[in-house]
């Protein structure tokens, strides 16, 4: 296959615009065309191009238009990640993270999203607060907030949910349980199913929001079928709440 020759490294001319040529390659993917896609990446990595270096890597990982491949996946995000790309620093921490094509290793992945984070890269940013809290030491969690706070900024649902976790649980700040809700109404309009369920059991108990148990259960069963397993302890509770004729 042509294709799979420009991606092995055989002779083929880099495009004269390579702006043109990713915009191409993101066009095939949009159609489902990963293969016509890294026709386009394959001679753009061997050049040196990080983001298609990354773009190479991420479909050997996740076996996109090429058999997965963790070994080439962890060589291809390796060069994109020493480039600098942030994406390529981002996924070349979850292979670390996972143990995916590499020996597992929590501080190569928390170096390599920090890294990620600081070029802006949302989801590193949110990953790396992550991270940092379930590190359970509190000189972590100023960090962790501040991370969590750029990603949720910059529109990540699950670090709005954090957000609110950590004002709620005291997590290196004072207590907000208002500032709790708040986050977690963010994250539940991003889309977010925990943050719906914190905000059902905020809105159950009159934490930080007007106590309404009938909103509280339709929050609560709506959160549970979009796959949250926060919702479920706080469903006996309001269903005990809310009158027969309501629930």
């Amino acid at each position: 296959m042509r294709w799979l020759d420009r991606l092995l490294g055989k002779d083929e001319a880099v495009p004269a615009d390579i702006g043109v040529a990713m915009a191409e390659a993101a066009a095939a993917v949009e159609h489902g065309d990963h293969a016509a896609a890294l026709a386009i990446w394959g001679p753009l990595a061997h050049a040196g191009v990080a983001r298609a270096q990354n773009n190479v890597g991420a479909c050997f990982a996740e076996g996109l238009g090429v058999e997965r491949d963790p070994a080439l996946a962890l060589r291809w995000l390796t060069l994109s990640a020493e480039h600098g790309d942030p994406v390529g620093q981002r996924n070349l921490a979850t292979l670390y993270f996972k143990g995916e094509g590499v020996e597992q290793d929590n501080g190569e992945a928390m170096r390599l999203y920090r890294l990620a984070a600081e070029q802006g890269d949302a989801p590193a940013q949110d990953m790396l607060s992550w991270m940092l809290l379930e590190t359970g030491l509190e000189a972590d969690r100023p960090e962790a907030l501040r991370w969590a706070q750029a990603a949720a900024e910059a529109g990540i649902a699950t670090s709005m949910t954090r957000l609110g976790m950590i004002h709620h649980d005291a997590l290196g700040v004072e207590r907000d349980a208002a500032l709790a809700a708040q986050w977690w109404r963010r994250g539940t309009e991003a889309g977010d199913a925990d943050a719906m369920a914190m905000l059902g059991a905020a809105t159950l108990l009159g934490q930080g929001v007007d106590k309404d148990p009938a909103r509280a259960l339709a929050l609560l069963l709506e959160a549970e079928s979009n796959g949250s397993l926060l919702a479920a302890p706080f469903v006996k509770a309001a269903r005990a709440a809310v009158a027969p004729a309501e629930a």
